[in-house]
């Protein structure tokens, strides 16, 4: 059972807080109803709730684990994206800590540049208690286009490790073999584009760099 017990106002679309009955253990979630999502002119196919859990998939799948945990399931308001809540350590300074050179942003650095996402905000970002960093809100990704808008870019042009082009090809022949579930969630030539840019990512071996055709940085940055 879901149950809704507040809004988080600043957001554009409709983006409650809940709890919900998991394994028994009730816990605080995030509940995206698409039924309260307002439509976006480059972004005419599909809805905001099914990229967040095509964005959960590629973090599941490439074990980066960057996504919370999310289902899309019904809810009071209709189906929608539900996603843990996760309490953030309120010591971490995030104006400072996004410019750092950490291994967790790198990874996240990654995975925006392989969901092509548009819109990864200071406030994006949530290093937890214990240690390890998650990211949330994920609706607009997965464009045809290049389209990547990030304050992470301290690695732009910079080689990625073996490690890494490993992580990478393990990630293409995962999605390969979940084609059915993301054709259900994206479009075939947003799923064929994002092969593309891991197939890019590979060959170059480097982080990508800021366009110069579009901004590089999401505004507001936070």
């Amino acid at each position: 059972m879901l149950t809704v017990s507040g809004r988080l106002v600043d957001a554009s679309n409709a983006t409650l807080f809940a709890q919900c009955d998991f394994g028994g253990e009730v816990i605080d979630v995030i509940y995206k109803p698409i039924a309260g999502e307002r439509p976006l002119w480059d972004f005419p196919d599909g809805n905001l709730a099914h990229r967040e859990f095509a964005a959960y998939l590629v973090s599941s799948l490439s074990q980066w684990n960057i996504v919370p945990p999310t289902v899309l399931r019904d809810g009071p308001f209709g189906r929608g994206m539900v996603q843990q809540w996760i309490e953030i350590d309120e010591s971490v300074d995030l104006a400072l800590f996004y410019r750092e050179d950490n291994p967790a942003l790198r990874s996240m650095a990654l995975f925006d540049a392989v969901i092509n996402n548009t819109d990864r905000k200071i406030g994006h970002l949530l290093p937890a208690k214990n240690d390890s960093l998650f990211g949330c809100d994920h609706g607009v990704t997965f464009h045809e286009e290049d389209k990547l808008r990030t304050v992470l870019w301290q690695w732009a042009g910079m080689t990625l490790t073996k490690t890494e082009i490993a992580q990478l090809k393990d990630l293409l022949v995962s999605i390969e073999n979940s084609r059915r579930e993301f054709e259900e969630l994206i479009t075939v030539a947003e799923i064929q584009a994002m092969q593309s840019r891991i197939m890019r990512l590979i060959n170059e071996g480097v982080f990508p760099e800021p366009s110069e055709d579009w901004p590089a940085v999401p505004w507001p940055p936070f």
